[in-house]
């Protein structure tokens, strides 16, 4: 099956169950276009039908709850319970049973991607071993939180800069676009569920953002809480392509929470499933790391590492 008909065919069966943003699913097909990188992101259900097969020997590893759709930019930022800076994988939307490979060998291939588009300066054998060290001490020591305060003070100045600044961040939040018809009343009690207060007012936008789920249905909550602005976002879940790549057998039940609950990490008390909707708090510090922003001169060997923990 050609990439085209693959496409087609999974965004019918999104489509029929989650309502699809046909001006972001365009916009997905032109970043699909743009480098290797953009597309390896875009297009996890395209892996989904071929890992298996071009990968058969590493098929039969043990099978973990995988994060599934691994690369090298599925890392950010959160605040945990304590108010602590916390660094570690901020999307899980096709966590799935899979031979741990899956998620090894993903994001290695991701980062190749990432030194070919100069966004790495590793050579690819360094980057593959950096990730299995990493990898290999995490299972050594049971894993381990990435709390960004008295350690890890070098993955720290790589997570925070200048384009994460507050006032940066609001202005481009402001500039949403408002949704001017009625949302889904599951969206809204998402919404709601997150918020500070009972019956705060809010203005709801949409947003683009990331690629695997580009397409989906986003809402944003936007409102000044206690003085300052405040955001929520919503999105739309389905399960995992995995399920789609194999006919629609095996469950298809949302796993999003269930690997939260199973990590070994400091949880953002603001990411919630809700139904269809995985609902979290946006806020600078709060955010996806992007590559092209990462400051020059970090250490990428231990950056990478940190990513196979």
């Amino acid at each position: 099956m050609k990439i085209t008909k693959a496409t087609r065919q999974y965004e019918e069966w999104v489509g029929a169950q989650t309502p699809l943003v046909s001006r972001d699913v365009k916009m997905k097909h032109e970043h699909m276009s743009e480098n290797p990188l953009s597309f390896l992101r875009a297009t996890f259900y395209r892996w989904a039908q071929r890992w298996f097969e071009v990968c058969a020997e590493l098929a039969h590893a043990p099978v973990v709850l995988a994060v599934g759709d691994l690369h090298v930019e599925n890392f950010g930022t959160w605040r945990d319970c304590e108010g602590r800076l916390v660094w570690g994988i901020n999307d899980f939307d096709e966590a799935y049973p899979l031979p741990y490979t899956n998620d090894l060998v993903r994001l290695a291939v991701s980062a190749h991607l990432a030194i070919a588009e100069n966004h790495l300066r590793l050579d690819a054998r360094n980057a593959c071993d950096a990730i299995l060290r990493g990898y290999t001490d995490a299972l050594q020591a049971g894993g381990r939180p990435f709390v960004l305060s008295e350690e890890f003070g070098w993955l720290r100045a790589t997570a925070t800069g200048e384009l994460r600044d507050p006032v940066h961040f609001w202005k481009k939040m402001d500039k949403l676009r408002t949704v001017r018809t009625a949302i889904p009343k599951s969206a809204r009690k998402a919404l709601d569920s997150l918020l500070p207060e009972r019956g705060l007012a809010y203005r709801v936008a949409t947003r683009q953002a990331g690629l695997g789920s580009l397409g989906r249905q986003r809402f944003v909550a936007l409102t000044t809480w206690r003085g300052a602005k405040i955001a929520r976002e919503a999105k739309a879940l389905v399960p995992s392509a995995i399920v789609w790549a194999r006919n629609g057998k095996g469950g298809r039940r949302l796993l999003y929470q269930m690997i939260l609950d199973a990590a070994v990490r400091c949880p953002d008390p603001f990411v919630r499933l809700r139904r269809q909707w995985v609902v979290r708090r946006l806020a600078p510090d709060c955010s996806r790391i992007d590559l092209a922003q990462l400051p020059k001169g970090q250490d990428e060997t231990r950056l990478l590492q940190a990513m196979g923990w």
